[in-house]
């Protein structure tokens, strides 16, 4: 095997690994997409359950939801990031050495069409991560405020008993 043959195997192997990769990246979103799902039927399953000191069910789903959308917003990042690296960094020097660069010809499309302000799929993702998170935090503030504002009012209570006691 010469030179030549020994870089375009190497090439293929590695555009191989790349695409593993992404269906990674598609097989860990299904995971997050199911997470948020499986959290939204058991707060809905678990809404009047209530555990020590008033923390109900909603809440620790909600932060759990919370949690879980801001690792699957972290994931799409680091994905994309790592796809741009083995896109920029690795396929394209290796197509340096060939007459034809079809993964960078590729690249400098999308890069072109994402000057464009489209979304693209990461996006969408990033955008389902955000709503989500939103969503589940809005869940635990309605969760917690009463808790608070029924700590705020024994503080008042307890200062103005000494108040008025002393």
């Amino acid at each position: 095997m010469d030179r030549e043959e020994l870089i375009f195997e190497e090439y293929k192997t590695y555009c191989e690994q790349k695409e593993n990769f992404i269906d990674r990246n598609f097989r860990t979103n299904k995971f997050y997409m199911a997470a948020i799902f499986v959290i939204i039927i058991a707060l809905i399953y678990t809404g009047n359950i209530v555990f020590l000191n008033k923390i109900s069910a909603t809440l620790i789903f909600a932060l759990l939801g919370v949690s879980v959308s801001a690792l699957w917003w972290m994931n799409v990042d680091s994905y994309n990031t790592l796809i741009k690296i083995k896109y920029a960094n690795v396929i394209e020097k290796i197509e340096e050495k060939f007459p034809v660069k079809p993964f960078t010809d590729e690249y400098q499309g999308i890069d072109e069409y994402r000057g464009k302000k489209v979304f693209m799929f990461s996006d969408i993702q990033k955008l389902i991560a955000v709503v989500s998170a939103l969503f589940f935090f809005a869940l635990c503030v309605s969760e917690i405020s009463p808790l608070v504002m029924t700590g705020v009012n024994k503080m008042l209570d307890v200062m103005l008993k000494l108040k008025g006691g002393i």
